[in-house]
């Protein structure tokens, strides 16, 4: 089995891929299950109803995942509550919109996606360590495989993250810093594990942001409206492969694609 997951949409470049690509994407991978966080996908922040309407007309994709910025369009919250492929992360205090996790099924397997955000630098939301425990236990009988989205700012964290649901977890995996790490591994209780995907959207900008801009902001140290870069595009994930027989994780292909 492939599990392909695709990171962080950023904006109409990002959103433009999507819609247009994630069928010859996913074939391409030979994905057999595809997760993409949107979190960005409105002008570099949050998800307009309208922008996750399109979203889930896209078919190629199974489950989108979010993070902090999922509430900043606030006609989301309709959106959210009536579908389970849009999860939120899941330790946000009660009551909220939404789910922050859903099991989704591909042909006999179950496969359980849990959408967390870390608190290092990030709000000061439940704690993600603790949060999985009890999911986990939720989640457990009612899923062959289980993926997580540990959205998060901290490095250290992430990877902290990944040993504490290592054996528990299929596969973790980072988003939120828009920058593909480099340190993809099976963990040794046979979690697939990488701190962060990357991003799909601007390749030419800072993370997703006018370049100028960002410059201009560390030169003079005042903030001015970021803007979504203009300039070549970038689909940046990873395939988690897992054997067909015991739903283990053995391999990881990490994913990137420059559009001009």
């Amino acid at each position: 089995m492939r599990i392909l997951a695709l990171g962080d949409v950023f904006g109409r470049p990002g959103r433009g891929i999507i819609i247009s690509k994630a069928g010859e994407i996913r074939a391409k991978y030979r994905a057999d299950f595809l997760i993409v966080n949107c979190e960005n996908a409105s002008g570099g922040s949050g998800v307009s109803a309208i922008n996750a309407g399109e979203l889930l007309a896209v078919k190629a994709v199974d489950v989108y995942t979010s993070g902090n910025h999922i509430w900043d369009k606030k006609d989301l919250n309709n959106v959210i509550q009536e579908t389970d492929r849009i999860i939120r992360p899941a330790n946000y205090p009660s009551p909220c919109p939404g789910k922050g996790w859903a099991v989704f099924r591909l042909g006999a397997v179950r496969i359980g996606v849990v959408n967390l955000s870390g608190t290092a630098f990030m709000e000061p939301l439940n704690n993600p360590f603790l949060a999985f425990d009890e999911i986990y236990e939720k989640i457990h009988p009612l899923s062959d495989v289980i993926v997580v989205d540990f959205h998060a700012e901290a490095t250290s964290e992430k990877i902290a993250f990944g040993y504490h649901a290592d054996g528990r977890a299929s596969i973790v995996y980072g988003t939120h810093t828009h920058v593909q790490t480099n340190d993809a591994r099976i963990l040794d209780g046979g979690t697939g594990y990488l701190t962060d995907i990357g991003m799909t959207g601007p390749y030419d900008g800072v993370i997703g942001v006018d370049r100028q801009i960002i410059v201009k902001n560390y030169i003079t140290q005042r903030r001015s409206r970021y803007e979504t870069a203009d300039g070549r595009t970038q689909l940046n994930g990873a395939v988690f492969v897992l054997d067909d027989a015991t739903l283990r994780c053995t391999g990881i292909e990490l994913v990137r694609e420059i559009y001009e």
